[in-house]
């Protein structure tokens, strides 16, 4: 358990600028960013340099992706009043942390990351045997780390890539965080508490080495984390002392699980680009009803008699998201009894999607209007997001003797 666990706010998340944003996005990311705006201090960046990974023979279009992509996160709803929204190449403090932290990091961990063959298996087309490949999972991690991050939102089979991260960070504290005369330090810091609460976390510290009682930890972080009299580095002095290892300098994030509904693309496959199966966020109507009408179905109804079975229809899973309970009883008893045809089938997907993208399409214009709003915008969230990576790079500097 990290010493600081659950002591920030704060998510953090980015997306690689690689392409027009479509529906996949929409409901498998930008919607719980949108919700977790208002619950948590939210930090969503765009990507630019782990682009680079596997676009780095063509870079021309990242830049333009890069204000399209804004412009559809601010469209679909991220409110930068409420989220800090920044370009990763704008925070140089990425790059010198991953560079830090790829002297510490063990080979073999970049390597068994599950999607490292998978993806140089699946984009044979590409070179992929650069270090930049092999190591886009620990600039990852220095996308988190550095901001101290709680939580990272992600689905189940990214799990392994912040496994790592937490790992990363956890070497790194064991190598860097035991300071000289660190218990003097603690010590001297828990004068600041006031008597009464010193004697209270003493307590507790001793209540959870000796007994391991985790109550008692929590309560002596508490009691931590509520003293407004602590700098931060003698907080983290007494959190790592109240645990009995050292200061913690990088915090180990959390796993924040979202489940996601699968949206699949309009041949039945992940909606990818890659595949020209999407539907775009600013796509227009017209496009939009020709690709739903003619999209995939059941293989198995090749006449508008045969009945069929949604589980095997990719139209169903639009069904799961965008339809309620009425309407998907009707869809199963009418497929399965061939009481309907696919296209009567598809029209109430068709009115959904238009109805839901027409707002984002609208909001769109605006800041396609406004150049100047947008750019000032991501000035805005590159100095939020540079004030905060600087101070750990100030801590990580010093921690291991470069200042």
């Amino acid at each position: 358990m990290s010493s600081v666990a659950g002591t920030t706010n704060r998510v953090v998340s980015g997306m690689r600028p690689t392409g027009s944003m479509h529906l996949g996005h929409l409901h498998g990311a930008l919607k719980n960013w949108i919700r977790l705006q208002y619950e948590f201090d939210c930090f969503f960046f765009v990507a630019d340099w782990h682009a680079l990974t596997t676009h780095y023979e063509d870079p021309a279009g990242i830049q333009e992706s890069t204000h399209e992509m804004v412009i559809d996160w601010l469209a679909a709803g991220i409110n930068p009043a409420s989220a800090t929204i920044f370009v990763q190449s704008d925070v140089i403090e990425h790059a010198e942390l991953h560079l830090l932290l790829s002297m510490i990091t063990p080979l073999g961990w970049l390597e068994r990351v599950p999607t490292y063959k998978d993806q140089q298996e699946k984009l044979k087309e590409k070179d992929l045997a650069t270090y930049g490949f092999l190591g886009y999972p620990l600039l990852q991690s220095a996308d988190v780390l550095i901001y101290h991050a709680s939580y990272v939102p992600v689905g189940e089979d990214q799990v392994a890539h912040l496994e790592m991260t937490r790992e990363v960070a956890r070497r790194f504290n064991h190598l860097y965080g035991r300071e000289e005369d660190f218990d003097k330090k603690a010590l001297r810091a828990t004068r600041l508490l006031g008597h009464n609460v010193r004697k209270d976390y003493l307590d507790a510290r001793r209540r959870y080495q000796e007994q391991g009682d985790v109550a008692a930890l929590v309560s002596g972080q508490t009691l931590v984390m509520n003293c407004p009299r602590l700098t931060v580095a003698d907080r983290d002095r007494l959190l790592g002392y109240l645990e009995g290892v050292g200061r913690t300098i990088l915090v180990e994030p959390e796993p924040m699980l979202t489940p996601t509904p699968r949206v699949p693309g309009l041949d039945g496959q992940k909606m990818s680009k890659s595949y020209g199966n999407t539907i775009g966020l600013r796509e227009e109507p017209e496009s939009i009803d020709k690709k739903l009408r003619t999209m995939q179905t059941d293989p198995a109804r090749v006449r508008r008699t045969d009945p069929g079975d949604p589980d095997k229809c990719p139209v169903w899973d639009y069904h799961k998201i965008y339809s309620d309970e009425t309407t998907c009883q009707w869809v199963q008893e009418g497929c399965r009894s061939a009481g309907i045809g696919c296209l009567e089938c598809k029209r109430p997907v068709i009115d959904a999607v238009l109805a839901e993208l027409e707002p984002i399409r609208e909001r769109a214009r605006v800041h396609e209007q406004d150049d100047d709003a947008v750019r000032t915008i991501l000035n805005e969230g590159r100095e939020r997001a540079r004030d905060i990576a600087r101070e750990t790079m100030d801590d990580v500097r010093e921690a291991m003797g470069l200042e």
